[in-house]
């Protein structure tokens, strides 16, 4: 009988077994399905509402930070998308988010520090591939912007040529990859101008002040009366702040000087004399959390929204550190961005809804 028994207990423990291992099989079965039929060639803004739609593809700064990308802001219009600075793993993210590729219509760049543009390879890439450009995409920016793309078409010309080999020239079409630049110049005494104006979407280009990075530029967006101030890198600036006027939603850079101060301190500590240095002199050229709150409130905005986070917040219970009196000086909605954060301003509200991707 004890024979018998334990002899049914193991048919038992291997039914189970199997039962076990062919139901994974089938519940990841089910799974992949299901993520196939949910994002793959699916329009993930089909829902939206005509309006501005903000992509945050990337928050962080140089430091390294694993859950943020380097600086990176993107923005839908209607049907027109456009990309602002790509920074290191941005456009993944961005990728990742459902942003319609096949729409974008230009990249701006704010500056040509590398954090900025270390992306942009890429950007070119996947506007090429996954947008089936069929023309060199108009890349926006100060002086200097057709070295940076000139590098890069050097950079990718050899994969170029592997992937028109490979998928032929009807499925990646042989002229559409790289950047066409177009150089923004300023002249002096103009702090703003419209360098985009076309089917009711106006992308006015602004001086700020990033020195001795010159020129250094912000962006405002407007569409059917709804708008969006992006700061770049910058200190305080009033040029910034008079161009924002009365914007629904700034974006604006944001350092926290203390926080960056007792990171120098102990790199000198410990020997690092150099990258202690480093955390002295980027002091200078950014703007604090209250400095980014004082050209909200003077501007009007109904929202601010701080990116290029140094240093970002690891955990939640450190962004009022970071923020410090930011809160007191703006007294509109105020919060640090995420990867993946949207931000939707339909065209016929006054709304700023905040949404995620991830």
């Amino acid at each position: 009988m004890k024979r018998k028994l334990l002899l049914a207990a193991g048919v038992l423990i291997l039914a189970a077994a199997g039962l076990a291992l062919f139901g994974r099989g089938w519940l990841a079965e089910r799974a992949f399905q299901s993520a196939l039929d949910k994002s793959v060639g699916v329009d993930q803004t089909a829902a939206f509402a005509d309006g501005l739609h903000l992509y945050v593809c990337g928050s962080g700064s140089p430091m390294p930070d694993a859950n943020r990308a380097g600086p990176c802001l993107a923005v839908l219009a209607g049907q027109q998308a456009f990309v602002f600075d790509a920074g290191s793993g941005s456009i993944r993210k961005l990728q990742r988010m459902g942003f319609p590729m096949p729409r974008l219509q230009a990249a701006f760049l704010t500056h040509l520090h590398s954090d900025h543009i270390d992306g942009l390879g890429e950007l070119l890439l996947q506007a090429w591939v996954a947008g089936g450009r069929s023309a060199p995409l108009p890349v926006y920016g100060p002086a200097g912007t057709d070295k940076v793309i000139s590098g890069l078409r050097s950079a990718y010309e050899i994969d170029e040529g592997y992937r028109v080999a490979h998928h032929g020239p009807k499925v990646v079409h042989p002229g559409g990859f790289g950047g066409a630049e177009q150089i923004i110049t300023l002249p002096d005494g103009t702090d703003s101008q419209v360098v985009y104006d076309r089917g009711g979407v106006k992308i006015t280009v602004i001086r700020v002040n990033h020195a001795p990075v010159e020129p250094a530029f912000g962006y405002r967006i407007d569409y059917k009366g709804r708008s969006i101030a992006l700061s770049g890198d910058t200190v305080y600036s009033p040029t910034f702040t008079a161009a924002a006027k009365g914007a629904d939603l700034m974006l604006h850079e944001a350092l926290n000087k203390k926080m960056v101060a007792a990171l120098g301190e102990k790199l000198g500590e410990r020997g690092q004399a150099a990258n202690a240095q480093i955390m002295k002199d980027i002091q200078n050229y950014h703007a604090s959390p209250e400095d980014a709150a004082r050209s909200a409130r003077e501007a009007g905005v109904q929202a601010l929204v701080l990116y290029h986070l140094v240093p970002a917040p690891p955990v939640r219970l450190i962004e009022p550190m970071f923020l410090g009196d930011a809160p007191k000086v703006f007294s509109g909605t105020l919060r640090l961005a995420d990867d993946g954060m949207l931000i939707h301003l339909p065209a016929s509200s006054k709304a700023v809804e905040f949404t995620s991707a991830f």
